[in-house]
Formats: structure tokens, sequence, C-alpha cells
């Protein structure tokens, strides 16, 4: 018995775009709505929502009864994080910040178990293992594994060549916000020379034979990205659902109810 197939790598693989929604409510009662919506995958932010690992694990668990594909996006890159998000399930982990080829690299030995990386082996203890209920896990899971590099600086465009080219990353993503900041135009990633940065980012992902991926609110820069090569794609929040619904809800009743 091997470890479950990954199809959410197994379509980016394929180039088939993948539609997403970002999940930062840190709630499981919230991803368990959100995972029926009809997206491809959602994305359980651990670095900028409050999310720890018991509460990560408990979204995959509600999750996992769902046709919606997780992705963990880690706090940060260090290996003992990491460690920790795949044993409790996760399969595919998006890492923010990264900013070169040598980065990369030892993002990749850190989600694979030795020879190829350095993964500690704690299996019997995982969830990820079916609590080591799966056989073969051991020797499967590597393969199985989804690595997502988040690219937001400037340095990290500057490296951007080599972090896609670099054995064993499945996808590469551009963080817009940050790189907004980056380049000076901060709270404004939707600023015509931030798209244009972007968009050159996302063709040279594709030419390079990797998956592109980017988050945006704004539908119109979504077609855009989409056209300039993004496959995996986030389109909102539930944050940023829940902040427009009651702001409009709240402005109708002022405006219309009660005056």
């Amino acid at each position: 018995m091997a470890a479950a197939v990954n199809y959410f790598k197994q379509a980016l693989a394929e180039g088939k775009t993948q539609s997403g929604l970002w999940l930062a409510l840190a709630n499981p009662y919230c991803a368990e709505i959100c995972a029926h919506a009809g997206f491809d995958w959602v994305l359980l932010d651990g670095e900028h929502a409050p999310n720890d690992v018991p509460l990560l694990m408990n979204q995959l668990q509600v999750l996992a009864a769902s046709p919606v594909h997780p992705v963990v996006r880690a706090p940060t890159g260090a290996p003992w994080i990491i460690k920790q998000l795949l044993d409790i399930g996760a399969q595919s982990l998006l890492i923010p910040m990264v900013e070169s080829a040598d980065e990369a690299k030892q993002l990749v030995r850190a989600v694979r178990y030795p020879p190829e990386g350095c993964r500690g082996v704690g299996a019997a203890l995982a969830r990820a293992s079916g609590f080591n209920r799966i056989p073969d896990y051991l020797k499967t899971a590597n393969e199985q594994i989804c690595l997502l590099v988040q690219v937001e600086s400037c340095i990290g465009l500057k490296n951007l060549e080599a972090i896609t080219q670099t054995e064993g990353v499945d996808g590469v993503f551009i963080g817009p916000a940050d790189l907004a900041a980056d380049m000076g135009f901060p709270g404004m990633p939707g600023a015509p020379e931030v798209v244009t940065v972007v968009e050159k980012a996302l063709r040279k992902i594709r030419e390079l034979g990797k998956p592109a991926g980017i988050l945006t609110a704004d539908l119109q820069l979504a077609e855009r990205y989409l056209n300039a090569g993004a496959v995996f794609l986030a389109t909102g929040s539930d944050v940023g659902l829940l902040v427009q619904a009651t702001n409009h809800l709240a402005q109708h009743v002022r405006e219309r109810l009660i005056p």
C-alpha cells in the first residue's frame, strides 16, 4: 500500500489550470464551507493567518472529506516546521520568500526522506502514514509531495531562472504583495509597474517548463495572469469575501433600512 496519489501535483504537471481560494480565518468550520464551493485547491495560510500545527491539522482533517486539495503555506522554510506539516498530512506545501537556488535545493531536501533528503523519519507517529498503517509510505511519499516555492522579492526575481530550474521544485508562485512593496509600491500590487514585472515572471516560469501560480482578488488581473501563463491561480480569500459581504450588508442597511 503506497502513499495517496497527489492529484493536484499531477494536474499541475499536465498543465491543467487549477483554481484556488486562500483560507486565512484559521477555522475548520469555515474551511469545510469553502471546501465544497467548487475550487480545485485551497490554501491554508500558516504565514499570515493565526494558524499553528494542531489547527492546521484540524483543517486538513475536515478537508479530507471534500474534493478540494489542500495546500499549506508554511510560516518559514525551516526544516523543523516542514517536517511537522508533512507529518500531519500536508502533501502540498507553499514556502514563502525563496530568493535563491540554494534555498530551493534545501527545501527539496527538507520535503524528502533520506537518502534523497533530510526529512525526519517519524512515520509511525504521523497522520500522513495513517499512523503506520500505510506500509510503503516511507518508500512512496517523496514522489507525492508537491513543493511550491514563493518568489516575492526583487532578489528572488533576479534568481528566478535558477530557482525555477531547481530539480524537485514542482511549481513557482509569484507573491505580488511583497513584491510590490519591495519595488517601492507598498499596498499596490495592481500598480502597472508591478503587473508588468509579474506577467514577465509568469511567462518566464512557463517558458522554463514549470507551473506558475499567483493570488489576486482582481478578476481582470486574474485573466491577464492566466494569459501570461499562470496555471494555479487563487482569486480571493475567505477573509476578503467576509469583509466584502459584511461591508455590503451594513451599507445596505444604513442606506435603505435604517438611515
